[in-house]
């Protein structure tokens, strides 16, 4: 599906199009079908409208984001001591850090820095490292139609070797998206002899990680085994009020399952 955005011509409006798609977008459509249709079928229009309505409300609820996420994105488990302890003695083994966004300029630092989410995964690619003396390494060139600037890989070495004082042994900086993240990471560390990856990422984005990195796992001339090592899994508590209550974290993860999921449809 990538490469057939890429024959239409429309590689670099993929972002533009994928937010398009996402709420509150075909909901507001909605509202507006039901207004242009009430003079002449006043049922039809008001249906239109109410649905409309409703969904922009469950779209902003932690309720319809976790029944979307259990229905749309399968569940990876974050590794155990156990699995961790056993990477300790893992030969022809790396730790890969999937990207999540940078920020040009961070003005406390003066200078590029990597986003939040960025962050959270390299903190804990880092510390599984640090662990199981296994070398990391972080993926993420410039994303597409994105401003030109120093990839996040270039961003993430410096922030791992100043913040976390471990440096990185290899830089992805080329990838746009998580197909190219994976197809990327396996070549390169495939070069180096590297049998095992163990792939960090946040749980919601893992199932869409493993996709493409099974598939570049499977081109590649020799075996290499893809360990998932997802972060930022939250458990959900009891429900209550709060859960179909409109909130910023709600529509946060809705649009981030939503986003997951046609990421995968379409292979990116």
């Amino acid at each position: 599906m990538n490469d057939f955005f890429v024959w239409l011509g429309l590689d670099g409006w993929r972002s533009v199009l994928a937010a398009l798609a996402m709420p509150p977008v075909p909901l507001l459509a909605m509202v507006l079908a039901g207004a242009g249709l009430m003079a002449r079928r006043r049922a039809l229009a008001w249906l239109l409208v109410l649905a409309g309505v409703a969904g922009i409300w469950l779209s902003c609820t932690s309720f319809a984001a976790g029944l979307l996420r259990q229905w749309m994105l399968p569940a990876v488990p974050a590794l155990t001591s156990a699995q961790v302890d056993a990477l300790k003695r893992a030969p022809r083994t790396a730790v890969v850090v999937l990207g999540g966004g940078r920020k040009l300029l961070a003005a406390e630092y003066a200078s590029a820095d990597l986003r939040p989410m960025s962050l959270d995964r390299l903190r804990y690619g880092v510390w599984l490292g640090r662990v199981t003396s296994l070398p990391v390494m972080y993926s993420g060139g410039v994303g597409h139609a994105a401003e030109p600037g120093p990839s996040e890989a270039e961003i993430a070495a410096r922030v791992a070797e100043r913040d976390f004082g471990r440096p990185l042994r290899w830089q992805e900086a080329d990838s746009r998206d998580t197909r190219e993240n994976a197809l990327r990471s396996v070549a390169l560390l495939e070069a180096q002899g590297i049998e095992r990856i163990v792939l960090v990422t946040h749980g919601y984005h893992m199932p869409r990680a493993l996709d493409n990195f099974a598939r570049a796992a499977a081109k590649a001339r020799q075996r290499i085994e893809i360990v998932a090592a997802p972060m930022g899994l939250e458990p959900r508590g009891p429900v209550n009020l709060g859960y179909f209550l409109p909130s910023r974290e709600g529509y946060a993860e809705l649009r981030l399952t939503l986003h997951e999921w046609i990421g995968r449809l379409v292979g990116a």
